[in-house]
């Protein structure tokens, strides 16, 4: 050990007596945990109910013979994330494909233990190999980053028809079968997606000089933050389809989709209306004195000093809406991981498994909860938020 290690530890640990017994105490109490918590694992945990279900906590009820479908689209999502490391080399978006990639490895190791086998196994290798090679390639070639927007953009839209099917070689699946890990995914990706938009334009539209739009805005801001998701998701499920035509049929997912995203969008509203609030006055007048219109202004000089102040409020507000996906399984009566977890327990073999089922999903949501938190990090310290 050094002496600048030996030094931190005698100045934060043990500066005092009473500091050193606490110090002990709790690196006893600490290796006592670990131990139990340990040997509870390895020799006492019923894993198998993990392993035995992996296919459901995935990819829920989708068809087990097209099941090559998510692996296909995880392809073209490990291809570009490979890509945008290399034209973007800032940490945020290499943090974001490291753990894509890492999170694929322990998704290989898991499958070759389980029914989806071996097979399964290496496509979430080859996906990992695939983002190396799409990082090394992008590296040596020119390619602008409204381009790799422009493909992340036709991405989504093929890898949703990919999902769904349009009939021939592609059979139609039906949205109620989408399930587990790829339902929580898609719920929090759309989500973010489509409520960042929606957002800004109410945060704007709450300052808007119109009497109208800030009347629409202001009210649907207060509105919505004043009533929790489950009865938005309630009313999406239930009370929609009242107000709506008896041949027009909305598939559950987009109901809860639509549910989430006014939701999210209405906190995002208020983030950014704290971040244009934030921005003095100067940089109106600056704007307006050297000819800018309002369009221009906001557009140019003020979205982008206010989102980037409040970076850190989104994407704390992201990392709860992608927890908050599973109220979709008590409002709307899809089956995410966590509603498949459910459905895992009640199977009479794996009674009293609650808590390795409850861990491995706890797992999940860490992995995907700290991978936005890094990339938020790195990101703040790319734009320096917080500095001048």
């Amino acid at each position: 050990m050094s002496l600048g290690r030996r030094a931190w530890l005698r100045q934060n640990l043990f500066n005092s007596w009473w500091s050193s017994v606490v110090t002990v105490a709790l690196g006893a109490l600490l290796l006592w945990a670990t131990v139990r918590i340990g040997a509870w694992a390895i020799s006492e945990a019923r894993w198998g109910v993990v392993t035995a279900n992996l296919r459901l906590f995935l990819v829920g009820l989708y068809p087990a013979d097209q099941v090559w479908r998510v692996w296909l689209g995880l392809t073209g999502l490990s291809v570009l994330g490979g890509v945008a490391a290399a034209v973007y080399r800032g940490g945020a978006v290499r943090t974001l494909a490291f753990w894509l990639a890492a999170s694929q490895v322990l998704l290989a190791g898991l499958a070759a233990v389980s029914e989806l086998g071996l097979v399964a196994a290496l496509a979430l290798l080859l996906n990992v190999g695939a983002t190396w090679a799409a990082w090394a390639a992008a590296r040596r070639l020119p390619i602008a980053g409204r381009a790799l927007a422009a493909a992340w953009l036709v991405y989504l839209v093929l890898a949703l028809i990919l999902l769904a099917g349009v009939g021939g070689p592609l059979p139609v699946v039906g949205t109620n079968v989408w399930g587990g890990l790829l339902l929580t995914f898609l719920l929090a990706v759309a989500g973010i997606i489509l409520s960042f938009p929606i957002g800004v334009l109410l945060a704007l539209g709450r300052r808007s000089d119109l009497p109208a739009v800030r009347v629409f805005s202001t009210a649907f801001i207060e509105v919505v933050r004043g009533v929790p998701l489950v009865t938005i998701l309630f009313m999406a499920a239930i009370m929609l389809p009242l107000f709506l035509p008896g041949e027009i049929r909305v598939e559950h997912v987009i109901r809860a989709t639509a549910g989430i995203t006014l939701f999210s969008a209405a906190y995002v509203a208020e983030n950014v209306r704290g971040g244009l609030q934030a921005i003095p006055s100067g940089q109106y007048e600056a704007a307006h004195a050297i000819g800018l219109n309002a369009v221009q202004t906001n557009l140019h000089i003020i979205l982008p000093q206010a989102l980037r102040s409040v970076i850190p409020a989104n994407v704390g507000l992201f990392i709860s809406l992608l927890k908050d996906t599973t109220l979709v399984t008590i409002g709307a009566g899809l089956l995410e991981i966590l509603g498949i977890g459910r459905a895992v327990l009640a199977q009479p073999e794996w009674f009293g498994a609650q808590m390795e089922v409850y861990l491995f999903i706890a797992a999940v949501f860490f992995v995907l909860s700290y991978t936005l938190s890094q990339a938020s990090y790195r990101l703040e310290a790319a734009l320096g938020v917080g500095k001048r």
